[in-house]
């Protein structure tokens, strides 16, 4: 039997708490941290169109005791092992100034300071990443979705401000740009995001079947190269 590793919003408030005063514990002087919540615990925390993620993504910044808080809430929940982690640092849509655009979300036990990356920055992190095989793509639709049925739709001259912002002169992908341009030409975006989804799931059909039949080869350099591929193939053997 598969083990359910996803977590909700209410499930990740409910560990930030016990990670809050785990901490304090841990920590004998006067604790307090600051956890910075980006991808896609980003998106559950600040919208409703996607309700869970298999792990919570985050900037921390926090004395060594935080190391062992984040340990014992996996132990005590059942949590994988990166139930929290910071590996997204190692990744291309990592920003040193995502700290400074951040905006507070909670604070537990009047220690853990929580905050989040949302609004037009979550979209360029997104569009930076441009994993069609995650949730990347079809999280830039619904941001700018749930942002338009709000009322305080996100323009277009926002969202690449906001790259600028974040990345510099590094160049947005092809495939987070050619959603992006979808979104805002069509402005359909009940469908735009349900075929987007679509896509995502298929692309990660691919890459689970071409892991099987070719171990070891994946890497974070030739996935999205291994879809095309792939799908070039089966439009030609149509």
């Amino acid at each position: 039997m598969s083990v359910d590793y996803s977590i909700s919003k209410e499930r990740l408030d409910e560990y930030l708490a016990v990670l809050a005063r785990q901490f304090s514990k841990l920590y004998k002087k006067k604790a307090e941290a600051e956890i910075i919540l980006i991808g896609g615990a980003s998106v559950i925390v600040n919208y409703d169109f996607r309700d869970s993620s298999t792990d919570a993504d985050a900037l921390i910044y926090a004395d060594a005791s935080m190391r062992e808080a984040i340990g014992y809430v996996r132990d005590m929940f059942g949590l994988q092992n990166d139930w929290l982690n910071e590996d997204f640092k190692k990744t291309k849509s990592y920003s040193e100034k995502l700290r400074a655009v951040s905006v507070p979300y909670r604070t537990f036990s009047n220690v853990l300071h929580v905050r989040t990356v949302a609004d037009k920055y979550l979209v360029a992190m997104k569009a930076m990443s441009g994993r069609q095989y995650k949730f990347d793509l079809s999280d830039i639709v619904g941001i700018l979705w749930e942002h338009e049925k709000n009322g305080n739709p996100i323009c277009r001259e926002a969202v690449d401000k906001a790259f600028v912002e974040l990345y510099g002169e590094q160049t947005m992908p092809d495939i987070s740009r050619q959603v992006i341009d979808d979104v805002f030409k069509r402005k359909d975006y009940e469908r735009i995001y349900s075929e987007t989804r679509e896509t995502e799931r298929a692309a990660k059909e691919i890459l689970v079947q071409f892991e099987k039949e070719n171990p070891n080869i994946l890497n974070a350099e030739t996935l999205n190269d291994v879809i095309e591929q792939v799908r070039k193939k089966r439009l030609k053997g149509m």
